[in-house]
């Protein structure tokens, strides 16, 4: 029996993955190096016992998006939640690209927003970054005015080069957009180390969204818990294609819970920013080039090593980080995540075996 054809465009494409090796020390995915606390899962627990599994979820996971809603000081309405930020870049895809359709990216930056955009149907024309990775807005005037997309995609602090793009900036892309009838997508999904949001750009005839999520702050990668804050009127258009029912129960449940730590997780935060300080400084004894960073990991680069050996020799050493020397502009790159003090000092330790002879 023959087997069913796939798309053509699906079949001469990779899908995104991130090695799962096992290591002492990983720092290769962006996570949060702690647990959430203590009371986070002792809530959890009890919130248990009150779950009817029986029956479906709030569809319109209602509660999540009111708490989240008075976080920003917004409406439930600007609010939209789904199974983590990609999922919600998903859902603007589905809504607002597809085919005769385009987005735009400016590379180097996150890989997914290229991948869900073509996943969709939707044509993608890739600009340049500066050399610093820094956005021009030049080249953005001339990707706008060449092909008028309907998606443009910014990521602040931008992954993989932690790069944060200032309000002004994103206030002149918009600026820039006027008259094309197309959406600004913010990818914050760092958003809270960064010195800088978008938030407070959003509004009603502002086509604008920001996208954030729980899984780096919170320190709930495990849930795949997302969500937006955008206009009221698109927010509605979203929830006409989601799937009915996608957020679980137990899902919004712990995003319920987790929003009443947020104390905790700002101070999380901070001590993440501090080390993230002090991992950089520590690097500078060593011969690499690291870039600044607004977000919970930076990149760096070996000074006479590639970066594929270099990745290599540090799996050798048990400690796993993001070989970016694949993507583009991007060569023998790689991007350490902030882990604990010790995983950090394990790293260093490791690099300073491999580099310094």
């Amino acid at each position: 029996m023959s087997r069913p054809s796939v798309r053509a465009d699906i079949a001469l494409r990779k899908g995104y993955h991130s090695p799962q090796v096992v290591v002492d020390v990983r720092l290769n995915t962006n996570e949060a190096p702690v647990a959430p606390p203590p009371g986070f899962t002792e809530a959890l627990h009890s919130v248990l016992d009150n779950i009817n599994w029986h029956r479906y979820p709030d569809r319109a996971a209602s509660a999540l998006r009111s708490k989240l809603a008075e976080r920003y000081e917004r409406t439930p309405a600007e609010v939209f939640v789904a199974n983590g930020s990609n999922e919600v870049l998903q859902t603007i895809m589905l809504t607002f690209g597809g085919a005769g359709r385009t987005a735009a990216t400016f590379e180097p930056t996150y890989a997914l927003h290229s991948h869900i955009s073509k996943t969709t149907g939707t044509s993608v024309v890739e600009g340049d970054r500066r050399d610093d990775f820094t956005l021009d807005l030049d080249e953005v005037r001339r990707v706008v005015d060449e092909h008028a997309p309907d998606v443009l995609f910014l990521c602040s602090p931008n992954n993989p080069t932690g790069l944060v793009d200032p309000p002004n900036t994103v206030e002149a892309v918009l600026k820039i957009m006027e008259g094309t009838n197309g959406l600004l997508v913010v990818d914050e999904a760092y958003g809270q180390f960064a010195h800088s949001s978008a938030v407070p750009l959003i509004g009603e005839d502002v086509p604008l969204v920001v996208s954030r999520t729980f899984s780096k702050t919170w320190s709930m990668a495990a849930a795949r818990l997302g969500y937006l804050l955008g206009p009221a009127w698109l927010v509605a258009e979203l929830d006409k294609v989601v799937l009915p029912y996608h957020l679980d129960a137990f899902k919004q449940a712990a995003g319920l819970a987790a929003l009443d730590f947020g104390e905790a997780m700002d101070e999380r935060v901070a001590s993440i920013v501090e080390e993230r300080g002090r991992l950089i400084e520590a690097l500078g004894d060593l011969p690499v080039t690291t870039w600044d960073s607004g977000a919970n990991y930076f990149l760096f680069r070996a000074d006479a090593m590639g970066g594929d050996e270099l990745w290599q020799a540090l799996v050798d050493k048990s400690v796993l980080v993001r070989n970016c020397a694949s993507w583009p502009r991007l060569d023998d790159c790689l991007r350490v995540t902030i882990g604990t003090p010790a995983e950090n000092d394990a790293l260093v330790a490791a690099l300073r075996e491999i580099l310094v002879h």
